[in-house]
């Protein structure tokens, strides 16, 4: 079960969106030269750590989506395995890509495949075999050691934006 806080919806695995987020609503106060250079910031805090994970995925002989494949099967809410539809909804990729993808997993010892599953039974679940969690354990270990050294500068990133004046109108405004 995750975190009550954590935006992913336990029954269906998709993150849970908030239909009066910027994208729905229509700004009213532009974006100040300060904003531009804290979300410039925080958008290269994010691709520093994405250049670690690709980084580490390759170190391991994985590329990073079949490390992000490995962390969306155990990382799925409430169970450590997946549906091919639940991946390619997980990395926003096709099904067809989704399926090329667990091939070349399988084929390299890290998942498998369990048989059919759900009311039609075309529902195929798919699952870290021993080598496949071995290898996630040892990134996501990096990982979460990386997070714990750039997460305060992305935490302190976002504090500052959701201080920033402009801020503060929409929200008044809503």
């Amino acid at each position: 079960m995750p975190h009550e806080n954590f935006p992913i919806d336990a029954d269906n695995g998709k993150m849970n969106r908030d239909p009066s987020s910027t994208r729905h609503r229509k700004m009213t106060s532009r974006v100040t030269d300060r904003e531009y250079e804290i979300l410039a910031a925080f958008r290269y805090a994010l691709r520093l750590f994405l250049r670690f994970s690709e980084d580490a995925a390759q170190a391991v002989g994985l590329t990073p989506q079949q490390h992000q494949a490995l962390l969306a099967i155990r990382g799925y809410p409430g169970r450590q395995r997946i549906t091919i539809s639940e991946l390619a909804e997980r990395l926003q990729i096709r099904h067809h890509s989704a399926v090329g993808l667990l091939h070349r997993l399988e084929s390299n010892g890290l998942i498998v495949r369990s048989g059919a599953a759900g009311p039609d039974r075309r529902h195929v679940f798919v699952s870290l075999t021993e080598k496949g969690a071995q290898l996630l354990e040892e990134l996501s270990a990096a990982h979460r050691e990386e997070l714990r050294h750039v997460g305060p500068q992305l935490n302190l990133l976002l504090d500052h934006l959701s201080d920033s004046p402009s801020d503060r109108e929409v929200v008044a405004e809503r």
